[in-house]
């Protein structure tokens, strides 16, 4: 009897951890989903002249260097949104 009871008390320990898991997983992909309105807007951002215009006034060096601009890296806004297509489809479609 004391195999079988470890064996359940080992299964609900794993239960337990995998509920835990695709909870918070859940919770992520909400949360990701909620957040694709903004990633277009950054999108919109990025194909605009005013995104052209602030990269060229960080090339002028007219933005002061402590304010934070990733936004304007030309391969950080693109990796973000080609990474964003890519999570997008493993959601939607469940493939990686």
């Amino acid at each position: 009897m004391n195999r079988e009871i470890k064996r359940i008390s080992e299964m609900e320990e794993i239960f337990d951890e995998v509920t835990a898991a695709q909870d918070s997983l859940e919770r992520a992909i909400d949360n990701y989903k909620s957040l694709q309105d903004k990633v277009r807007r950054l999108e919109d951002y990025y194909s605009s002249d005013q995104w052209k215009e602030d990269f060229a006034m960080d090339e002028r060096g007219e933005i002061p260097a402590d304010i934070k601009r990733g936004v304007l890296s030309e391969d950080g806004i693109y990796d973000l949104l080609e990474r964003n297509s890519e999570i997008m489809r493993m959601i939607e479609t469940g493939e990686d």
